[in-house]
């Protein structure tokens, strides 16, 4: 799986169904190739359109079963990883990776902030 068509499905999980145009302006590609994205990914039952409620013209894409168990395994794949290595860390370096964590948190809060811009 391509790097682009796991963070959408990632953006999926984090802000639920939407737009083609949002998902493409999120992820940094083109309204085109994010409709490509989402039919080959859409093919492989990892996400479905869906009609929006609030306006008939729109369509959402949405994360399946099969995508949201998809991106769960990845999560959990990387927190296996961390653990590992964090497991050979010395004590010091473990308390300066504890005592990093707020400032990191912002840090992840203000790039996913950038990421989805505006929600619809």
């Amino acid at each position: 799986m391509s790097l682009t068509s796991a963070a959408t499905l990632a953006t999926l999980d984090r802000t639920g169904p939407r737009r083609i145009t949002d998902l493409a302006a999120v992820e940094g590609v083109t309204q085109p190739a994010m409709t490509t994205l989402v039919r080959v990914m859409e093919e492989s039952g990892l996400v479905e359109r869906r009609g929006d409620a609030s306006d008939k013209r729109v369509t959402l894409v949405c994360l399946t079963e099969a995508g949201a168990s998809y991106v769960r395994t990845r999560r959990q794949a990387g927190v296996h990883a961390f653990e590992r290595l964090i497991g050979e860390l010395t004590g010091a370096e473990v308390e300066a990776l504890v005592a990093a964590l707020p400032a990191l948190k912002h840090l992840a809060e203000i790039e996913s902030q950038d990421r989805e811009g505006p929600q619809r």
